[in-house]
């Protein structure tokens, strides 16, 4: 017994201090893309060649949609002109799926919920997690929120086992073919009101798959309400977006970094 508080006293305090305090992130975590359509040259396709799930696009200007971003660095190294690279920023939370789309001059963030929901789900939030046909990495950084290092508990979010016991679903995975039915039921379990969140490029576009014609992504079947893009999502990032939807993070402090 005298052993185990000992070695608890040398630990110390073990728990981040986000978000009262800023994250300490590797630096190595590819967070943010960074689009420079004046480095483009005219003609050059070289980054949309190079993209995986088609999630560069050019028309008059260069775009990245980061719900198909795999954050694989193709185009990054496919770009003669390095018109494209990868911030540090952790914060990718989106409320609507067009707010995704990365471009240089605008860019929304994720918001807070209207002010009937926040009140239902602002001080305590119950998720019923859905592995829609996941490869484990979204699942993995979805569950590590709930060790010691981040806590998600203190916040009043948990995840329950049964949909019927929760506000809300977390879903990760591509959503094909024989999840589809099974998504549907649990979502029809949550008592109303309830809220959905998407977590991972397989959950909101279908990620590797996309254009397979069976992973379409979790709002193809269910109305999702909060966009967590990533392959994975950074834990930083997916409680990011989990605060801000509940108001435990004032999303204004976004506007500074709008491009």
């Amino acid at each position: 017994m005298w052993r185990v508080l000992l070695a608890r006293a040398r630990q110390k305090h073990r728990t981040i201090g986000f978000p009262d305090a800023p994250p300490t992130l590797p630096d190595r975590m590819r967070g943010a893309p960074r689009v420079d359509p004046e480095r483009c040259v005219d003609g050059c396709r070289a980054c949309v060649d190079a993209c995986p799930t088609g999630a560069v696009s050019v028309d008059e200007r260069l775009h990245l949609d980061l719900g198909r971003c795999l954050f694989c660095t193709d185009c990054t190294t496919a770009c003669p002109n390095g018109a494209i690279g990868y911030s540090n920023e952790y914060r990718l939370s989106a409320r609507n799926r067009a707010d995704l789309i990365l471009d240089p001059e605008l860019r929304t963030r994720a918001r807070t919920l209207d002010d009937r929901m926040l009140k239902l789900f602002g001080r305590s939030l119950k998720l019923r997690q859905v592995s829609a046909g996941g490869c484990n990495a979204c699942e993995a950084d979805v569950s590590v929120l709930g060790t010691v290092v981040f806590d998600l508990g203190r916040f009043g979010i948990q995840y329950v086992a049964s949909p019927r016991h929760a506000d809300g679903l977390l879903i990760t995975g591509t959503v094909p073919d024989n999840m589809r039915l099974a998504l549907q039921k649990t979502y029809d379990a949550v008592p109303p009101p309830k809220i959905v969140i998407a977590v991972g490029a397989c959950a909101i576009s279908g990620g590797p798959y996309i254009g397979s014609g069976h992973n379409k992504g979790a709002d193809a079947i269910v109305p999702v309400d909060l966009y967590i893009p990533g392959c994975p999502p950074h834990p930083i990032t997916i409680l990011d977006g989990l605060l801000t939807l509940l108001g435990r993070i004032n999303p204004d402090r976004y506007a500074d970094k709008r491009r």
